[in-house]
């Protein structure tokens, strides 16, 4: 039988202690009959509304739980599973907030096919995410929203709160997680910013999209492992040394699952996003052309929750602390710099202690029952001390 490498006991060697060779034995004995460590079960959910890629789901109270307080609708990212929200049991930001008894929501966009190629931006930030945002609050009651984005789905929030023709939306607050604004500030683009302009809207990339109507799964998963090439190249050997840790391997096995799930970018959202995103980076600006409008970011008038990762590549922290400035008409703008990347900022382990509890401390202060005691205004754009921030000694 070959060994198994373990991490080796402190000051005995690379001889491993008795518990971590049972832990491993236990641990490979799981995945040999049961395909897995990770407990992949999603959690309960009914759908409540659906559309042209929009399905909003409510997800059941768990036990004798009883749902209480404002609701939290999670807004997906395109291309992503919703699974981001809903990683793994232990480490599911949707089984937090439905075990603290918080009326919890859902919208996803189901599978995007060639036929879908003509939907741009203005398809999630005129019906979409207003049209879940409405069903969510219907459906509790008609209580407001805590609208939390993640990734893309951040930008598709913001942009939907700062748009006049989205009417006015019951919303209590806007939670962005990872999102990045200005992307000058994105290091992982320096090396193709020169090549961006190189073919004058005509290039490779821009044939490409156009001719695949988007892009599809595999480019869209080849991308993001890419993002963490350093963490694919070195996962054989974090995996041999974490044998006997049962939470690693299965936070690695989940993220694996989520990564596999991938889904394809319309071709027209695409394009929009490459051209006014990645080369013309207008959002920097707080600014955003979307059909025949101009969307202004100052033009938010909900209190907003920022969070960077702290080792976040795709949405470094400087990219996404550059929408504090631009949100001048929000009561108040809190941002967090909290442990993990991209993903892991949401879902990882340390996201339990740092980034949830954050959110739940928000949502508390800015919910229907104590908004009447909140003092609006007072230290706007600030850095609050909050759950995330003392838990990381700042």
């Amino acid at each position: 039988m070959d060994l198994v490498p373990l991490r080796s006991v402190p000051g005995a060697g690379l001889l491993p202690a008795p518990d971590q060779v049972v832990a491993a034995a236990s641990n490979v004995a799981h995945k040999l009959l049961y395909g897995g460590v990770a407990d992949l079960r999603p959690m309960p959910r009914t759908l409540i509304d659906d559309g042209t890629l929009r399905e909003v789901y409510h997800y059941r109270p768990s036990g004798h739980v009883q749902e209480h307080g404002d609701p939290v609708l999670l807004v997906t990212p395109l291309a992503a599973p919703s699974s981001c929200y809903d990683l793994r049991r232990g480490c599911s930001l949707v089984e937090h907030f439905v075990t603290e008894g918080r009326p919890t929501y859902l919208v996803e966009y189901g599978e995007v096919s060639f036929r879908d190629r003509n939907l741009g931006m203005e398809h999630w930030v005129d019906e979409v995410v207003p049209s879940a945002i409405r069903a969510a609050s219907e459906h509790a009651g008609g209580r407001p929203v805590h609208v939390i984005g993640w990734s893309l789905g951040g930008i598709f929030s913001l942009l939907t709160l700062a748009d006049r023709r989205s009417g006015d939306l019951p919303v209590a607050s806007l939670t962005v997680v990872g999102s990045p604004i200005d992307i000058s500030l994105v290091p992982l683009l320096a090396p193709f910013r020169p090549l961006l302009n190189l073919f004058n809207g005509n290039g490779p990339i821009t044939r490409g999209y156009q001719m695949l109507g988007g892009a599809p799964k595999p480019l869209v998963k080849w991308a993001f492992q890419l993002t963490a090439f350093q963490k694919l190249v070195t996962k054989p050997i974090a995996l041999a040394t974490h044998v006997d840790d049962r939470e690693f391997l299965a936070q690695v096995e989940a993220v694996d699952h989520f990564t596999a799930n991938m889904i394809a970018y319309p071709g027209r959202t695409f394009g929009q996003l490459y051209h006014r995103f990645a080369k013309g980076n207008q959002l920097a600006s707080g600014t955003f052309e979307l059909d025949d409008r101009t969307i202004d970011l100052g033009e938010i008038t909900v209190p907003v929750l920022v969070f960077g990762g702290a080792t976040d590549g795709i949405a470094p922290v400087p990219a996404v602390r550059a929408v504090v400035p631009l949100l001048t008409k929000s009561p108040e703008v809190r941002f967090e710099v909290v442990p993990g990347g991209h993903l892991g900022m949401l879902t990882g382990r340390a996201a339990r202690t740092t980034t949830w509890l954050a959110m739940d401390e928000w949502i508390t202060q800015w919910s229907t029952d104590n908004r009447a005691t909140t003092p609006i205004g007072t230290n706007r754009k600030r850095r609050h001390s909050s759950a995330a921030s003392r838990a990381l000694g700042k």
